[in-house]
């Protein structure tokens, strides 16, 4: 993270190491804030975001399930965002806008406390590395994935990633790259912080969102792609066993992008290597994001 960047926060432009808040800010205390992470990737025409206004739309629906009432429309987000990378000067980076109610009165209730926004960027750097194409070794983990019964999954909030975080430490402690978390159910919902697609016998499945997965950007990204190809593909639950059995696994999102799996819970996963489909589908979103790719240049919105 570079300490000589500006963050946006609430209208205003501070200095990286300005940018605080009190520490009985009510979405501290009680995980009541919403985000989105976004990427901006250099291309020929200059710095471009991933897929903005889908990202925005989240945004926006997250603070509704949250009864946010966000002093910031849509549109003045989106150009808070823009100004942001502008202002900084990057040409790659990840963006996170945040909402989240804020310093006033303590105790379960938010309603009283104003929601504040704020928009940080920085390089991100990769959290999962992988050498020589070999895939990830991951787990199954031992917590069991929340669903609507319990918060509202489709929400991306800072609360639902509590349990992510637990099922995060549980791998690294295990000595693995990651972990898969399942529903309540027993079926396969999505990593910490990625969602989660298989392939047997050269059809590509990934579960619904009734499973509990994140209505992911990237995830549904893979599947356009996937249809432009011409890979065939469905929307099914996927139990824990079937990922054993799969010719590939990999994971999907704005910071893992499109990573695969090799090993899981000890199982190598066919020969543990990126797979065929996982490469062609890597290859196009590499192409998409980069300004290489006219079909889908539509998702990209250019900075300069």
């Amino acid at each position: 993270m570079n300490d000589k960047s500006k963050i946006w926060m609430d209208g205003k432009f501070v200095r990286w190491n300005n940018a605080k808040i009190h520490v009985l800010t009510h979405g501290l205390h009680y995980g009541t804030a919403v985000f989105e992470g976004i990427r901006c990737y250099h291309t020929k025409k200059g710095p471009a975001i991933f897929r903005l206004e889908e990202h925005l739309k989240r945004l926006m629906n997250s603070c509704k399930m949250y009864h946010m009432n966000c002093e910031f429309s849509e549109k003045e987000i989106r150009e808070a965002i823009i100004q942001t990378i502008k202002i900084n000067s990057v040409k790659d980076c990840y963006i996170r806008p945040i909402c989240y109610y804020g310093y006033g009165k303590m105790g379960v209730n938010p309603l009283p406390n104003k929601v504040s926004t704020s928009v940080a960027i920085w390089n991100w750097e990769d959290h999962i590395k992988t050498k020589n194409n070999a895939g990830m070794r991951v787990i199954v983990s031992s917590w069991i994935r929340i669903d609507s019964r319990s918060l509202p999954i489709h929400a991306k909030a800072a609360a639902n990633y509590a349990n992510s975080a637990l099922a995060r430490i549980e791998a690294i402690k295990s000595g693995v790259d990651e972990a898969i978390m399942l529903n309540m159910r027993g079926m396969v919902v999505e990593g910490t912080a990625e969602n989660i697609f298989m392939v047997k016998n050269k059809i590509l499945v990934t579960p619904p969102l009734t499973s509990g997965a994140l209505d992911g950007i990237t995830r549904s990204s893979v599947l356009d792609i996937a249809e432009d190809l011409d890979i065939d593909f469905q929307i099914s639950d996927i139990s824990r066993d079937e990922l054993y059995n799969a010719d590939e696994v990999f994971l999907t999102g704005t910071a893992a992008e499109i990573k695969s799996i090799g090993e899981i819970d000890n199982i190598k996963i066919a020969d543990g290597r990126t797979g065929k489909i996982a490469t062609q589908l890597q290859d196009v979103y590499n192409q998409i994001v980069h300004g290489k790719n006219e079909k889908f240049e539509k998702w990209l919105t250019y900075i300069n």
